[in-house]
């Protein structure tokens, strides 16, 4: 886990994001808004490989790590690096949450609870489908 105070490696204006991402990706990621419950692309999917960052393409979580959650947004109980996503205090809303963002670019991606008794490290990154991009492994 890298610290909020690091500079992002990939700056870019409100401008540019805006270009580069859809409207409901730059809420999400940008914004650190929210998709709908059970609405991501990504919640039911068994596919192996690599779920990237949609904003700048860094690696940030594996399919071995991804379980049901059954929270309705994918769940993953460790990042593939640690360093690939930095975690801040989130007050929003009136509660204490930990805020998921990518290392990287610093995007919003979800929130990290404790409550995953079930996985290895009693984790679960609860991470908006609209923020990563799975890259499926290649077969040889």
């Amino acid at each position: 886990m890298t610290t909020s105070s690091q500079q992002p490696q990939v700056q870019k204006t409100d401008e540019e994001w805006r270009a580069q991402l859809t409207p409901e990706e730059y809420a999400v990621l940008r914004q650190a808004g929210t998709e709908r419950a059970w609405t991501g692309e990504y919640v039911d999917t068994k596919t192996v490989g690599v779920y990237e960052c949609r904003a700048c393409g860094a690696e940030l979580f594996t399919s071995e790590t991804k379980f049901d959650s059954h929270c309705g947004w994918p769940s993953f109980y460790e990042a593939s690096n640690e360093d690939n996503v930095l975690l801040r205090e989130d007050r929003s809303y009136g509660m204490l949450r930990t805020e998921v963002l990518c290392a990287t670019c610093h995007s919003h991606l979800g929130h990290l609870f404790d409550d995953a008794p079930q996985t290895p490290t009693g984790d679960r990154y609860c991470i908006n489908s609209v923020s990563v991009r799975l890259q499926p492994a290649t077969t040889s």
